[in-house]
């Protein structure tokens, strides 16, 4: 990958950040998470499934953002398969974010119960 490929990586990381509220909205959660990891000392393995998670999830979101402007490009006005695509798209962020919050059950359930006591 030349540097001009990740010069343009980064400016679509930072467009992305910059204009969708979701994005920023998986940041502060993939920051939460990423402090609560320390906190919490989770294991090599248990950071393995963690950072794929938030990277599963902000790949997605990047997708679907790219989607958007590809079809509010080809299509401004409203079109009903244009809708369709974007629907489909806000779906798979949608699955990627509730599978990375049943990652984060798994791994951080337990040890919060041992922390606080719970059981």
């Amino acid at each position: 990958m030349s540097l001009r490929a990740f010069q343009d990586a980064f400016r679509g990381i930072l467009d992305l950040i910059q204009t969708q509220r979701n994005a920023r909205i998986h940041a502060l959660a993939a920051s939460l998470v990423t402090f609560s990891g320390f906190w919490l000392g989770l294991s090599l393995l248990e950071w393995a499934a963690v950072v794929l998670c938030i990277a599963m999830v902000f790949a997605l979101e990047a997708v679907n953002t790219a989607l958007e402007y590809l079809t509010d490009l080809i299509s401004p006005a409203y079109h009903p398969i244009a809708g369709k695509a974007k629907d489909t798209a806000a779906g798979a962020v949608l699955l990627g974010a509730l599978g990375a919050a049943v990652v984060g059950v798994l791994i951080f359930g337990p040890k919060i119960a041992t922390t606080l006591k719970i059981f």
